[in-house]
């Protein structure tokens, strides 16, 4: 699925910001990954929405939206990611895949802590998965077997 150029200028807006050191604006709720392609070596540079932030590990959670065939999602699979930034943190990551119980939970956490906004949560999760979710334990379930869950924390 190919977004509309202005809901991709709106997505990428945000990167002029942390290129202005002002990322901390947006709190632990965006990051920006910086990731080299797979083929081409060339860094790109991708904002994403955290779904879920452990201050302790410094570890924030992603969900990629455009399922497994996102390239961002791709890159970070096949070469570790050069940089994440999130707030006033700027790291070198290092990159996991939640399994399905574990981005099930964190899917439910963020439907918890966003619960005013469910209706257009939900209605976004419909269209970029393919099926009407309605936020069951099932649904999501099916959901990030669709749409996986990443996890990025800083490397030892």
């Amino acid at each position: 699925m190919r977004l509309a150029r202005p809901v991709r200028w709106l997505l990428k807006a945000p990167v002029a910001f942390y290129s202005a050191d002002l990322g901390w604006l947006f709190g632990h709720r965006f990051l920006l990954l910086a990731h080299r392609g797979r083929r081409s070596g060339r860094v790109y540079r991708t904002m994403l929405e955290v779904v879920a932030w452990d201050e302790a590990a410094s570890e924030a959670v992603v969900m990629s939206g455009l399922g497994r065939r996102s390239q961002w999602y791709r890159n970070v699979l096949a070469a570790d990611p050069v940089e994440v930034r999130i707030a006033r943190l700027r790291f070198a990551p290092r990159v996991r895949v939640l399994d399905r119980g574990e981005a099930a939970d964190v899917l439910a956490g963020y439907e918890e802590r966003n619960r005013i906004v469910a209706p257009v949560v939900r209605a976004v999760l419909s269209r970029l998965a393919g099926f009407r979710y309605s936020g069951t334990a099932a649904d999501r379930r099916r959901l990030v077997e669709t749409l996986p869950l990443l996890a990025f924390r800083p490397r030892d």
